[in-house]
């Protein structure tokens, strides 16, 4: 397993090996010890599956704030996604920046967003399957969000607003100034 720095220290990729032959292949794609060392620790309590049916669907940027935050490392099974994070700590070197990093079932990457990061992605393909662990629970009360396309955060989606497919509630969400950060 490789784990690879990106512009923001903090938010990793990760590159699980696959071991294949005649039959198909095995991976490894979460190892507690192998990631601990790479300063990655995790107590996942949900797996979460989605399944998006057209490319162009964009979910995010979502985060859940204390009391429940949420750390997650995500993977495209099937398929391919743009996937970001972005940096809302209030007071960080790296405020307001963001990483983005294309996962599909091809790659085999996987991208760890920690406690304090908005998280999205658009889908590359028509029936693009995500896989995402996290760290705390659903709560409904910790959810916040920020507008996918604020012209603050400089994210080069591959989709404009006018044809993204969101949900009324991802349409909804402030921009960074807004929002305010955690």
């Amino acid at each position: 397993m490789q784990v690879e720095a990106t512009a923001i220290p903090e938010v990793r990729i990760v590159r699980p090996a696959r071991h294949g032959d005649g039959r198909g292949f095995f991976s490894e794609v979460w190892n507690r010890r192998a990631l601990a060392a790479a300063g990655i620790e995790a107590d996942f309590v949900q797996d979460n599956h989605v399944l998006n049916g057209r490319a162009g669907t964009l979910r995010g940027l979502h985060l859940q704030v204390a009391p429940s935050p949420q750390a997650k490392l995500v993977r495209c099974l099937r398929g391919a996604i743009l996937d970001v994070a972005v940096d809302v700590r209030r007071g960080s070197p790296t405020f307001g920046r963001h990483v983005a990093v294309e996962l599909s079932g091809e790659n085999w990457a996987q991208l760890w967003v920690p406690e304090g990061f908005a998280h999205g992605y658009c889908t590359l393909t028509d029936g693009a399957e995500v896989i995402y662990k996290v760290t705390g629970y659903y709560d409904a009360q910790a959810e916040r969000g920020v507008r996918f396309d604020d012209p603050a955060l400089g994210i080069d989606w591959p989709v404009d607003r006018g044809a993204a497919i969101l949900s009324e509630k991802d349409r909804a969400w402030p921009d960074l100034a807004g929002f305010g950060g955690v």
